[in-house]
């Protein structure tokens, strides 16, 4: 039996959550048009839509929030913000924003012209959004791996340097601002890249003068799967191996809502001055001032002091141990996930689960409300839905990976948590060909998944 390494920390406050019957839920999904995101959270018993603003705060960052200087302008609390970025990550200049959406959008708008291409280990719904708005083309770089949910191979987050030579040679480096470079590729399962090949791409973008943008969101998680597989880095500390990578980029666009422990915040950062300025006079038209950038002072104190405790390596092995822990649970039940188990949760191949159901039902969309009935579980669709429809043909994208992902809040659930989602995905496995697909009957016009209803094919 799997096992999960001792929480670091003991529970101080709890809140109550409710236990439905299979009617009830049911109704509620039904109400809901068969899409998690419209379930109300009062109705869900245990949540795993997301980890985006969804941790538990520590009572350090809780005692944090009752020094918050709420002056609009220079507050002292946005001061240790702009330090602690400083001191862990390395980067010059910060623009906060209130989460890591609005810095992508600025970034976007900053650095990409009409015509452009941006390079990106895998699409995420709201980037290719913004840098499509702003008149990019996204170009898929990752490894072929990634693609592929049964590879074992251990940094499915890399860029494959041939997929960036051969854009560069089509579409000229002029017409290449940046790299968007994720850690632990969400829409691949969670995936780090390696420090290795962050070193052949900061060398491959300086021959050609193109800047890497990390999309920072996660690189704490990445940093520890450095040290646990990378060679050479198991005796450095993940603050060791954060500002490293910090050092090799340009700068982030930052949700402080996953790492950083926080339920709101974020922040767009950079070396060089010009985007700086830029992005400053864009923050204060979209956000707020540009030393508060749509936050409070209480929360950049909050993420202030998340941005340490995001470094703390017991809490990072209690975390990766938990997805690893649900991970071998299904596999053990035969449940086809993507491997290896990711950072912030586990990815069930929807696609192998309802190998009878075309993608174009949806089987992903149909599993994660299947999966909500079986026990009150919510999880998220990241497959057909979430990918689209290519603006060009108006038909579904039809990506390669069709997922359900399983999304572990941080220092929030508990291993008899943790089983209740497994029992309940084994027993949907083991009467997987009695679920049907789904229909489209209302989709807006870009990110559908967020808002989109169905109802159950015939």
């Amino acid at each position: 039996m799997p096992t999960i390494l001792p929480e670091p920390y003991r529970i101080k406050v709890v809140e109550p959550i409710k236990m439905t019957d299979r009617p009830y839920r049911e109704r509620a999904i039904r109400e809901a048009g068969f899409n998690t995101f419209l379930l109300r959270s009062q109705d869900v018993y245990i949540d795993l839509l997301t980890d985006s603003g969804t941790s538990a705060m520590s009572d350090n960052q809780w005692a944090g929030m009752m020094l918050g200087d709420e002056a609009y302008a220079g507050s002292v609390n946005f001061e240790r913000l702009e330090a602690a970025v400083r001191d862990v990550y390395g980067w010059k200049y910060i623009v906060p924003t209130h989460q890591g959406r609005a810095a992508e959008h600025i970034m976007s708008q900053c650095l990409i012209k009409k015509g452009d291409f941006v390079p990106g280990n895998m699409y995420f719904t709201t980037t290719r959004l913004h840098q499509e708005k702003a008149g990019g083309t996204f170009v898929d770089v990752i490894v072929d791996e990634a693609h592929n949910p049964t590879s074992a191979f251990p940094f499915k987050g890399n860029v494959d340097m041939a997929k960036m030579q051969r854009l560069v040679d089509e579409a000229g480096a002029d017409k290449i601002p940046y790299i968007s470079l994720e850690g632990c590729v969400n829409m691949a399962g969670g995936q780090p890249f390696s420090m290795a090949n962050l070193r052949e791409l900061r060398a491959f973008c300086d021959k050609h003068k193109i800047a890497i943008m990390l999309d920072a969101t996660r690189v704490c998680e990445n940093a520890m799967f450095i040290k646990m597989r990378e060679k050479g880095y198991e005796n450095k500390s993940v603050k060791e191996i954060v500002r490293e990578i910090g050092e090799l980029s340009d700068g982030a666009t930052m949700s402080s809502k996953k790492d950083h422990l926080v339920n709101i915040g974020g922040f767009l950062a950079m070396n060089d001055e010009k985007f700086f300025v830029d992005a400053k006079v864009l923050v204060v038209q979209y956000e707020g001032l540009h030393t508060y950038g749509g936050m409070a002072g209480r929360d950049m104190e909050a993420v202030a002091r998340g941005i340490y405790e995001a470094l703390e390596e017991n809490h990072l092995r209690h975390r990766l141990s938990q997805a690893k822990y649900l991970g071998e649970r299904l596999l053990e039940a035969g449940v086809p996930i993507v491997v290896p188990v990711g950072g912030h949760g586990v990815f069930i191949d929807a696609k192998r689960f309802l190998s009878h159901l075309d993608q174009d039902q949806f089987p992903a969309q149909a599993l994660a409300a299947e999966l909500y009935v079986e026990a009150g579980v919510r999880a998220m669709e990241r497959g057909n839905v979430s990918a689209g429809r290519d603006p060009k043909t108006g038909q579904n994208r039809r990506p390669k990976l069709e997922l359900v992902r399983l999304t572990l809040p941080r220092r929030v659930y508990t291993q008899s948590h943790l089983d209740v989602v497994a029992d309940a995905a084994i027993a949907l496995y083991k009467r997987r060909e009695t679920i049907k697909g789904l229909k489209l009957v209302y989709e807006p016009y870009a990110l559908r998944f967020f808002q989109a209803r169905f109802e159950p094919l015939a």
